[in-house]
């Protein structure tokens, strides 16, 4: 048997563990040959391939970014084609002409709704949930997230001393355009006093009420820890914006930090190593039992799987309920 592995979207910590996953359990486990495919898929479309081998999965478990390389070619998007072109089709023939029987797809929501949209053409598809947003529908968590909490943590830990030492107030942006969840972990982990994310409205009055009354209580310093798809005018970063917003009501000086990509780079934590594990060796079991069109999900503490049309253009979003919310809140944390 052959398959092929990609990669899509975006770059994300465990990557190449997943990758290492997958392949040394198809080559060492159940005797699978396996094809690479390069920069997502588009390499499918030019056919840019490399035979994996045990030897070439050597220092793969603790590298970030993807040696397969990625691409945000999305072949079903109509605006991406010519009226000549069918890329459907072309990716379906060229699988064929590579002898390949199963498709291992890695990615965020994008690849998870093309890997359905593959599946429906009657292509055998796997896929593997990445983002370290977490808000891929049908798992607790996707590899990436922890490393992603990880570094966003440890940045606001620093902004503490600096916040401290200047009495100031101090904004970080974090990654989550339409989800809320870097924002929340990394905000309760590093002792954030203000928190906001996109599902949640604020009032920029109860901001600056609460780090008046802070500074009221003898606590001269604030961190307020933003994602990056809040609401905002349009025309500055979220922390750029809700800083001068805070700066105006409180008079109270206010800096803004924006983390970007840092958080998307480096080695994955070991959480995220052993997840990315776990899932690609279940990717290669689900291929092995001939269970196609699935998507690998962490479900508590297990390794599971769901059908890829059940998750196929869903957001995973924090809700009001969850019990970091409710427990951030018990404690006086401002959530909007």
């Amino acid at each position: 048997m052959r398959i092929g592995i990609l990669t899509s979207g975006g770059d994300c910590p465990g990557i190449n563990a997943t990758i290492r996953g997958v392949c040394k359990t198809a080559i060492n486990h159940y005797g699978i040959e396996v094809v690479g495919i390069h920069s997502g898929f588009q390499g499918l479309l030019t056919k840019e391939v490399e035979l994996f081998t045990d030897k070439s999965l050597s220092g793969l478990l603790n590298l970030g970014g993807t040696v397969l390389g990625t691409s945000r070619e999305k072949p079903f998007k109509k605006s991406n084609m010519t009226s000549d072109e069918n890329k459907p089709a072309l990716i379906a023939q060229n699988i064929k002409e590579l002898g390949i029987e199963c498709l291992v797809c890695i990615g965020g929501n994008g690849t998870q709704k093309t890997a359905a949209k593959l599946s429906a053409m009657d292509i055998n598809v796997v896929s593997v949930p990445k983002t370290i947003d977490n808000d891929i529908w049908g798992t607790d968590f996707s590899f990436g997230f922890d490393s992603a909490v990880s570094i966003a943590t440890d940045a606001i830990d620093r902004l503490h001393s600096t916040a401290s030492s200047h009495k100031r107030v101090m904004v970080i942006e974090v990654m989550g355009h339409k989800a809320g969840w870097i924002a929340l972990y990394s905000g309760m982990a590093g002792g954030g006093d203000v928190i906001l994310i996109p599902e949640i409205p604020y009032d920029i009055h109860n901001i600056g009420d609460t780090i008046l009354n802070r500074l009221r209580k003898g606590k001269p310093y604030s961190i307020v820890v933003v994602a990056e798809g809040i609401e905002t005018d349009g025309r500055k970063h979220a922390a750029e914006f809700i800083a001068q917003e805070i700066e105006q009501e409180t008079g109270i000086e206010t800096r803004e930090t924006v983390l970007g990509y840092i958080q998307r780079g480096g080695s994955p934590t070991p959480f995220d190593r052993n997840l990315s594990t776990r899932m690609g060796g279940h990717a290669t079991e689900l291929i092995a039992k001939q269970q196609f069109g699935r998507m690998v999900t962490l479900e508590g503490s297990e390794i599971s799987s769901v059908p890829l049309s059940e998750v196929a253009g869903k957001l995973k979003l924090v809700t009001e309920d969850n019990d970091l919310v409710i427990q951030g809140r018990r404690m006086g944390i401002c959530f909007g």
